[in-house]
């Protein structure tokens, strides 16, 4: 069933949307696919995945592992014998866990990732990692979360690993300074590039959750201060106040506006002059303008339709609708967190159509009849969308690749370009 919620009047801004909500067939990819980018972030981690052969086929297809590669992530299949009742899941769990150890001793952190097959379904895998902790500490640490494709999209996975992280964080020395705390998964390139920005700002310490490796886990208090990298982190952000520390309220950092808006938010914080933050962030911006302006005359104009995917789609939106000139025909998100977004809500252009959940059905009935430019979906509907005649934008390479930042403005617009161009020429 669909239903329209009316916003009621409003002087500016989407802060309080009308939103076409739609609870039908999805089309999404499951959360374990946020393996992929995370077991590259955390370099000692290693995700073992409690599932099916489907799962194990699903994680390899989307990592396109080569042959040669040494991932870090695996399969613990329950067959044939464990759902016979002929095997101690427990015991087979634990002799998985200790082959995988022998094997690969760098391990400091291990990840027991549920999945949605029934059998899984019915494990207490949380008991399971406490209990593997008690016995494999201080060497290996062992946490649980699921990335079951029934309760999560596939950026879900990333918010569920990072909210399991969050009550083994050390806790704040009772006399510690104020802190940052920048979450959700960057590159490492992109990691770097904040450091050095917040250091010329004199904001710090920064810290970053996920860390580049276990050891490194940033501790959490009332005198931290967090900023979200990703929009799709609520669970992360509810434990993260539950420890006491405070979130500071930003758009996400995309594009010049969204990353210049997200750095002040810090700064605001932390008391910084307004002069020298101008003279900070002048040269960031000024190459940020630089790139954008290659990419504006080719979006400029375009009518652009997000299917519901990464949970990224509002902060995309607000990108190309103020710094690229874009027209949002519809903005369709899995799930639109009014709190989180608050702030990119407030700069969408008023009357912005948005929807939330998904009905496929429904939602091509509505993209085909607008016939938009370009569509941001995920990758089973882009092909068939191609062979229509609509270039399509894969929404899951706006997780992939590294898109936040000022350096990185230039990238994140070439993503939208470049399917208009290959259209063209393909008229041509």
């Amino acid at each position: 069933m669909t239903t329209a919620l009316a916003s009621g009047d409003r002087t500016g801004g989407c802060n309080a949307p009308s939103i076409l909500r739609e609870r039908g067939q999805r089309e999404v990819f499951c959360g374990l696919t946020s393996i992929v980018w995370l077991h590259r972030k955390i370099q000692d981690a290693f995700f073992l995945v409690v599932g099916s052969r489907t799962c194990a086929h699903l994680i390899q297809s989307a990592a396109g592992v080569m042959i040669f590669a040494e991932p870090r992530f695996a399969t613990a299949i329950i067959d044939e014998r464990d759902l016979a009742g002929l095997a101690d899941v427990d015991a087979e769990l634990d002799r998985v866990v200790d082959q995988l150890l022998e094997r690969r001793p760098d391990i400091r952190l291990l990840f027991l990732v549920g999945s949605c097959p029934s059998e899984v379904i019915k494990l207490d895998l949380s008991r399971s990692a406490a209990r593997l902790s008690a016995k494999l500490l201080p060497d290996v640490r062992v946490l649980n979360y699921s990335g079951s494709g029934i309760e999560t999209t596939f950026t879900e996975g990333e918010d569920a690993c990072l909210a399991a992280m969050v009550p083994d964080l050390p806790a704040e020395d009772a006399t510690a300074e104020r802190s940052l705390l920048v979450v959700g998964a960057l590159a490492d390139v992109v990691e770097d590039q904040f450091s050095r920005l917040f250091a010329e700002l004199g904001v710090g310490p920064v810290r970053f959750l996920p860390p580049r490796q276990a050891h490194r886990f940033p501790p959490a208090g009332p005198n931290t201060f967090f900023l979200l990298a990703q929009p799709f982190l609520t669970a992360t952000a509810r434990a993260l106040e539950e420890r006491g520390a405070k979130r500071i309220a930003a758009p996400f950092p995309l594009g010049v506006e969204g990353t210049t808006a997200w750095v002040k938010a810090a700064g605001d914080v932390w008391g910084v002059d307004p002069d020298r933050f101008s003279s900070v962030i002048e040269r960031p911006c000024q190459r940020a303008e630089q790139a954008l302006a290659r990419y504006r005359a080719q979006l400029a104009g375009k009518r652009v339709f997000f299917f519901p995917d990464s949970q990224l789609e509002v902060p995309l939106a607000r990108f190309l609708a103020r710094e690229m000139g874009v027209e949002l025909v519809e903005v369709g998100t899995p799930y639109l967190n009014q709190q989180l977004l608050a702030c990119e809500l407030d700069l969408l252009p008023e009357g912005t159509a948005f929807s939330e959940g998904q009905d496929v059905d429904r939602q091509l009935g509505r993209c085909y009849a607008a016939a938009p430019d370009l569509v941001v979906c995920g990758l089973g509907l882009a092909n068939p969308l191609e062979a229509d005649g609509m270039s399509t934008k894969w929404a899951i390479e706006l997780i992939f690749t590294p898109i936040q930042g000022y350096e990185q403005a230039g990238d994140l617009a070439e993503l939208f370009a470049k399917p208009l161009r290959r259209r063209d020429r393909l008229v041509a």
